[in-house]
């Protein structure tokens, strides 16, 4: 996709996941840490920030938008529940719209007829 100017950049969610990687990176750094700097550690998470928004928006502007758990657990719901009625949404809620049929069985799919017989038969 080509840079778009007009496309909103989801700052709130940036800000929130960063803010979450940078509470854990931390806690982490210093459980695990503790004789050593520290210090360094925890500015490397900090300056971590402007970069990971700056690409995040820079992304953004050219189109990329990552799926949300939320949307993925949606997702599998309804096609769980379409399998269970025994309807066909399931297939036609899924990302690939374009349903292609299965292919005919060839050789190499043991479907074909000319399986090789088994070598292993008993001798009488």
């Amino acid at each position: 996709m080509a840079w778009d100017s007009s496309r909103p950049v989801p700052w709130q969610r940036l800000v929130r996941e960063w803010l979450i990687y940078a509470a854990i990176m931390s806690v982490i750094f210093l459980l695990f840490f503790r004789s050593d700097n520290v210090i360094g550690a925890i500015a490397g998470v900090l300056i971590s920030g402007p970069l990971y928004l700056g690409f995040g928006a820079v992304m953004a502007k050219f189109g990329y938008q990552r799926t949300r758990l939320k949307d993925v657990r949606g997702a599998s719901g309804k096609r769980a529940a379409a399998a269970e009625k025994g309807t066909d949404d399931a297939e036609t809620d899924s990302a690939d719209p374009v349903v292609r049929p299965k292919p005919p069985p060839t050789s190499r799919t043991a479907g074909g007829g000319n399986r090789p017989k088994s070598t292993n038969r008993r001798k009488r």
